[in-house]
């Protein structure tokens, strides 16, 4: 999920006060508990684990079943990173995203040219939408 990698390059997980709850976990048909913590729709983190470590939505039905000692963050995610996401997601699925040997290409009367950085790396994600991500980042 984009969100897990969004976070981690922002550095901010954009915890709630009193928000980090430790202890052992129990993931158990895809759902976790202990979760009196969570929300519905509430977005969290779970840190730790052996199969589920990242950002998810509670309810999250899609965990891998194990029990784990570790830690589980309840999160207050913008609704503006939460559509950030989304763009971010499209942006990966798109020809400016995906990576390819060739920078621009040519066929048929269509055209593309792909951003690049100094060294004529195609541009990321991080690099492409930088300038937004900018007043999240944690130092």
């Amino acid at each position: 999920m984009i969100l897990t990698e969004l976070c981690a390059e922002l550095r901010n997980y954009f915890e709630v006060p009193n928000g980090r709850h430790f202890g052992k976990f129990e993931i158990s048909g895809g759902s976790i508990t202990p979760s009196d913590f969570l929300q519905d729709g509430q977005y969290f983190r779970i840190v730790g684990s052996v199969f589920n470590d990242g950002v998810y939505q509670y309810p999250a039905t899609s965990l891998t079943d194990e029990v784990f000692e570790g830690a589980v963050w309840a999160m207050a995610l913008p609704p503006s990173i939460i559509a950030l996401s989304a763009e971010i997601e499209e942006y990966n699925q798109s020809d400016a995203g995906k990576p390819s040997p060739f920078t621009s290409e040519s066929f048929g009367g269509y055209a593309y040219t792909k951003a690049t950085d100094a060294n004529g790396a195609p541009i990321g994600w991080q690099k492409a939408f930088a300038s937004r991500l900018s007043k999240w980042r944690k130092l």
